[in-house]
C-alpha cells in the first residue's frame, strides 16, 4: 500500500512539474515577442541597434526573463531570445520582429 502510495505522488508530482514547464513556455514566448517588438519598434525610431537591444533587455528583465540574445537582422528585424528558469531546466524562446515589408526576408 505505501508503494502505490510513493508511486501515485511521484506520479502527481511530475505531472505538476510538467505543467509548470508548459505554462513557463508560454510566459517565456510572450515575453520574447514583446521584447521583440519593442526592440524593432525603438530601431524603426532611433536606428540605433545598441539601444534597440538594452530596451529589448530591460523589457525582458520587466518580464521575469533573462535576454539571451538580441540581433539585427537586417532591415528593421529584430530576434530576440530569451530564457526562464524551471526545476527543470531553462526554457528558452525566440521572437522576430520588423516592419511588414520585411516580411519575405
Amino acid at each position: 500500500m505505501v508503494a502505490v502510495v510513493a508511486v501515485a505522488l511521484t506520479l502527481a508530482l511530475t505531472v505538476v512539474g510538467l505543467g509548470q514547464v508548459v505554462v513557463t513556455k508560454a510566459r517565456a514566448q510572450s515575453a520574447a515577442d514583446l521584447a521583440a517588438l519593442s526592440a524593432a519598434t525603438r530601431l524603426s525610431v532611433t536606428g540605433d541597434v545598441d539601444d534597440c537591444c538594452d530596451l529589448a533587455g530591460q523589457t525582458a528583465a520587466r518580464n521575469d526573463v533573462s535576454l539571451i540574445g538580441c540581433r539585427h537582422e537586417g532591415a528593421g528585424v529584430v530576434t530576440v531570445d530569451v530564457g526562464m528558469g524551471t526545476p527543470f531546466g531553462i526554457v528558452r524562446a525566440s521572437a522576430r520582429a520588423g516592419p511588414s515589408s520585411a516580411r519575405d526576408r
